[in-house]
Order: C-alpha cells, then structure tokens, then sequence
C-alpha cells in the first residue's frame, strides 16, 4: 500500500468516527457546597515575616565571601592561573543569583503583606455593603 492510498483510508476511518464528546465537572450540592478559600492571616503573617527575615540576612550572608573571593581571584590571575578568571566569574554570576534571591523573598513578602491589607480592607466594605442594604435585615 502507498502512503496516499493509506493515507486516505486513515482520512476516511478519522471521519467516518467523529462523535461530540462534552467533559463536565460532578455535580455537586445546591449552594456551590462548601467553601474553598479560606485566608488564615495568622499563617499568612508568619510566611510573610520569614520571607522578610530572610530577605535581609541574604543582603548580608549571600555576600560574606565576596572580597575574599575577589582577592583569591585576582591573586590566582597574577599567578597566572587560569582559574582565577573562572572563580571571578563563579563569583560574578553568585552574586547575581543573590540579587535575584533577595528580589525574589522582597516580592513574597510584599505580595503577601497586600494580600492581607487587602483582604481586611475588602471584607470591611462587604461588611459594610451587607449592613447598609436591605438583606441584612432577611439575615438576621
């Protein structure tokens, strides 16, 4: 068999077996059932802080060897040793991997800090949307 003559019969089989199929989540209970988002500020505080503490000990710690390194590498370099230029540059590209490390820990910090104000500052004003309309009055 030529490849167009299996190529048609691939074409035809393909088409002759065409069926909608539709894919769908179970059903569930009336109401949506149970809530799935719940924001523990507790938790969310504790991961913000430690996000912080080790944001700022990486803009120290991360850099502790840098001068010694450099040293080591521009000593070797003199010597003429050709790993003084690749620990200079192992050097160059740690620092670099800190940076982003420590940008990395200020985003998660910051991003959870205003995921907490903002929550606060969203249920104040369901709070208040809820208090001031005329459903509060079917809720009680």
């Amino acid at each position: 068999m030529s490849f167009d003559e299996e190529w048609s019969a691939a074409r035809a089989a393909a088409g002759s077996n065409v069926a909608m199929r539709l894919n769908q989540a179970p059903a569930s209970a009336p109401g949506g059932g149970a809530p799935d988002l719940a924001l523990n500020q507790d938790q969310i505080g504790a991961i913000g802080s430690e996000a912080y503490a080790l944001h700022t000990r990486l803009q120290t710690d991360g850099k502790h060897a840098a001068t010694a390194t450099t040293e080591a590498a521009g000593a070797l370099t003199r010597e003429g040793f050709a790993s003084g230029a690749a620990l200079l540059k192992a050097n160059t590209v740690w620092e670099g991997q800190v940076k982003t490390l420590v940008a990395a820990c200020a985003t998660i910090s910051n991003g959870l800090n205003y995921s907490l104000s903002s929550h606060a500052k969203d249920e104040q004003q369901l709070h208040a949307d809820f208090t001031a309309s005329a459903i509060d009055t079917y809720l009680k």
